[in-house]
């Protein structure tokens, strides 16, 4: 076994998943089923999903392009409805968008008229918050992820890496149950992205949060999740789902690892198993006409 020295070699994978799952359900999707129609084509995005997701678990969810798993993250959100089935957060049906979920996604979603603290003040404006109670829970938000120098400018001011740190404490200054993050790194360069992922494990470790966190990089999976669910495309169906079993704190090193490596390889293997899960339009891609006397060869 390949150790990194930073890891705890006695970590009891066993014991740290009989204790998630000893705790309450927050999130439970029951044979979920979402089928687009378009004239007279009908298309299942998703198909029966069933799902349970216990309070404070980091879920990512992984697949080929066309598996639905935005649409669920969405449908979870409530931004998307749904064709049949049930989905409940702590027992309730969901019922459209909610401040008990707060949504993350790849594109900059901010404000861009408002400051970095009016946009974090945004929500709970919106639920009834005085100025000065919203003010001082933005700013207390704008700490937690080190941006109270930037308070006072404009996204358009930010890199990439400090925009969806505002996206991120604009969500959570709700006080939500879930937060659900849609490929939210995926715009950033690597070196940001890696500090993105730590600096979001220690926010989850250390607040009451269960992330839903939809990605296509399958070693950003491993390093965040408990458990992975991997979806298969046409329809959208759960192929497995993998518990996670490295010990946290998580680091970048952890990849070099034998045991991530194993992991990396049946995920890699769930996700491309099957050719023809893929999305359908890449199945005949027309050839490139020549467009140009320029050509590799001399």
């Amino acid at each position: 076994m390949n150790h990194h020295p930073q890891y705890a070699t006695d970590f009891d994978a066993n014991a740290y998943f009989n204790a998630i799952y000893q705790r309450p359900i927050i999130l439970e999707a029951k044979k979920l089923s979402q089928i687009f129609k378009y004239q007279q084509q009908e298309r299942t995005v998703l198909k029966q999903i069933d799902l349970k997701i216990h309070k404070r678990e980091f879920i990512c969810i992984i697949g080929p392009s066309g598996c639905g798993k935005s649409t669920l993250s969405r449908i979870v959100a409530g931004l998307d409805p749904y064709s049949s089935g049930e989905i409940l957060v702590d027992g309730t049906k969901i019922h459209g968008p909610s401040p008990e979920r707060g949504m993350v996604f790849q594109g900059y979603t901010l404000f861009p008229w408002k400051t970095v603290k009016e946009n974090v003040m945004f929500g709970p404006l919106m639920k009834g918050s005085s100025n000065p109670v919203a003010e001082a829970a933005a700013r207390e938000w704008i700490n937690i992820i080190g941006l109270e120098k930037y308070e006072n400018q404009y996204p358009h001011q930010l890199s990439g890496g400090m925009k969806q740190r505002v996206a991120i404490a604009r969500a959570l200054v709700n006080e939500p149950k879930i937060l659900l993050m849609d490929e939210p790194f995926g715009a950033l360069d690597p070196h940001t992205r890696q500090k993105m992922q730590k600096h979001l494990m220690d926010l989850w470790q250390n607040i009451d949060i269960t992330i839903i966190f939809v990605t296509h990089d399958m070693d950003e999976a491993i390093l965040l999740a408990d458990r992975i669910v991997a979806l298969k495309a046409n329809p959208g169906e759960i192929k497995e789902i993998i518990e996670v079993n490295l010990p946290r704190p998580r680091h970048p090193e952890l990849m070099t690892t034998t045991e991530f490596k194993n992991l990396r390889k049946r995920v890699d293997f769930l996700v491309h198993a099957q050719e023809d899960e893929i999305d359908p339009a890449l199945e005949d891609l027309p050839k490139i006409p020549r467009m140009t006397q320029v050509s590799t060869h001399k």
